[in-house]
């Protein structure tokens, strides 16, 4: 007789957060246990099908974002929210370190109502707490648009570039550190 049960396979949920780079953001997020997938994009704009060149002018309205799929089983989105936060600055307008322009703004942008509350809840606490306001947009996610194919895996594809030596590798240690409970 054949087995009958079946290993399910995980229920996997949608999050998209733009905090900056996203080479950056994608190194983060991709080190993260429950995370089954990163993929860099660009969403929040006008343009269809934007380019990098296109979005880094900072015309499309886009901002460079990441999708993670993730298991809400091994990680919750809250988790996810407090990393996101963490590795990059909420309260510094169209602007993370040396990145300026709209396409590098912070933002939330919703797959499900649930995600919403939980990003608006958790923007209050940090305005309550952070003695400056949180300037990170939370809308819905209308279109992802996946970013060129180079910039997948940005970080492990290219470790000695000077960009991920001086800017990602400080931040990924620093967050590594800091949630070494949510590592995978």
């Amino acid at each position: 007789m054949a087995d009958q049960t079946k290993t399910a396979e995980p229920s996997l949920e949608v999050a998209v957060f733009a905090g900056g780079c996203f080479w950056c953001t994608e190194a983060v997020f991709e080190s993260l246990r429950g995370v089954q997938s990163v993929r860099p994009g660009y969403a929040g704009g006008r343009v269809e099908n934007p380019t990098y060149e296109q979005v880094c002018t900072g015309e499309t309205g886009h901002a460079e974002v990441i999708r993670v799929e993730y298991d809400p089983a091994a990680i919750s989105y809250d988790d996810l929210l407090t990393v996101f936060f963490a590795a990059h600055d909420p309260t510094t307008l169209n602007r993370q370190g040396h990145d300026v322009g709209t396409q590098y703004r912070s933002m939330i942008l919703y797959t499900r109502e649930s995600q919403r509350d939980s990003a608006e809840a958790f923007i209050k606490k940090l305005d309550d707490d952070a003695g400056r306001p949180v300037v990170t947009e939370v809308m819905p996610l209308v279109k992802f648009y996946e970013a060129e194919g180079y910039h997948h895996h940005y970080f492990i594809n290219n470790p000695d570039k000077a960009y991920c030596q001086l800017v990602i590798n400080p931040k990924l240690n620093l967050i590594k550190k800091r949630f070494s409970e949510l590592m995978s």
